[in-house]
């Protein structure tokens, strides 16, 4: 049995991105019926992306439903968008994905032939407004566009993580996870604030708890990256938002990896660890906050590791705790009781 796909977009003003969005998946084609519909998770937009979202869509396809998410954050909205979803797997198209014609059919077949896989994602090719820069390649991962994979498979133990813009789960995997407790310790994007890491918390939490990850390059959609994204200062606090959610990651990647002596899992040993990282770029370190450094990757990677010994920091007394509840997590596949 094929099963129905709910195509999520959660959406922060967008009213300007939506319709081409949605012509993409009104321009999808299906092999044989299958269930589809499309929910639009308005996320405390104060444009108009609700009225703009029903106008752009044709009556006589699927269904099309939009439902407002007043608690802003990216992972709020797409825990509300898998709560409101109808069908077996949800598909989460961010408002500026422009997905291949065959998505929703792909996707249904994919997870229909690998029943323990909890997680699809495929290949996003970027789209862009006028000239690319010339320091795109240095930055390229930060802004999900490219392969998750060197070929179609399981990339669950390779990789290990896929990319939120166009990452479809399996509903019955989120929903067991969060009837056994799980709860998100990451709160994604949240308005103009570029926080990260909540489409690897979900797949994570998946592995965990037993499910696989999968990549099929033949699931392509375009992420169109606007001028406004595509400057150095843009890819900086992205590297930023990587760092601070790294912090928060922290304890799913202990309990995924191979065991290590509990010092190398205390705060304190984490916390240094990234200080001496830091300390490595010697006068580069404290200077780069005041220059530009455009295109070079260190400005990048200091970036990143000065956000997440600031949140280290703030993390201080929590982190042993956080450390500890997902080592012994109930929504775990096998829990760690010691």
């Amino acid at each position: 049995m094929i099963p129905g796909v709910s195509v999520v977009i959660c959406c922060h003003n967008s009213a300007r991105l939506l319709p081409e969005t949605l012509a993409a998946l009104d321009a999808q084609r299906f092999e044989h019926p299958i269930g589809f519909e499309v929910i639009v998770v308005d996320n405390g937009s104060t444009d108009r992306t609700a009225e703009v979202a029903r106008a752009a869509w044709p009556v006589e396809k699927a269904s099309l439903r939009v439902v407002r998410e007043e608690r802003l954050g990216l992972s709020h909205a797409r825990f509300r968008g898998i709560r409101e979803a109808r069908h077996e797997i949800v598909s989460f198209i961010d408002d500026d994905n422009r997905v291949c014609d065959s998505w929703v059919q792909r996707v249904a077949n994919l997870m229909a032939r690998h029943p323990r896989v909890g997680a699809c994602g495929g290949w996003n090719r970027p789209a862009f407004d006028g000239e690319l820069p010339s320091w795109f390649e240095v930055a390229s991962y930060s802004y999900a566009v490219g392969r998750q994979g060197a070929c179609a498979g399981d990339v669950t133990d390779s990789r290990g993580y896929l990319w939120g813009a166009g990452l479809s789960l399996r509903k019955a995997a989120l929903t067991q996870l969060i009837r056994d407790g799980f709860v998100s310790r990451l709160r994604d994007r949240q308005g103009r604030e570029l926080n990260s890491g909540g489409d690897t918390e979900i797949c994570f939490a998946l592995r965990l708890a037993g499910w696989r990850l999968w990549y099929d390059p033949d699931l392509q959609l375009h992420h169109y990256l606007p001028a406004s994204r595509l400057s150095w200062s843009y890819a900086r606090r992205l590297n930023a938002g990587f760092g601070r959610a790294s912090v928060h990651l922290d304890p799913y990647e202990m309990a995924l990896g191979p065991k290590v002596p509990d010092v190398r899992r205390s705060w304190a040993w984490r916390t240094a660890a990234t200080l001496k990282q830091l300390l490595k770029y010697g006068w580069m370190f404290p200077l780069s906050r005041f220059r530009s450094m455009e295109g070079d990757p260190k400005a990048l990677a200091i970036d990143q590791a000065a956000a997440r010994l600031r949140e280290l920091l703030r993390a201080r007394r929590d982190y042993g705790l956080a450390v500890t509840e997902v080592a012994r997590a109930p929504w775990r596949a096998t829990r760690i009781d010691s």
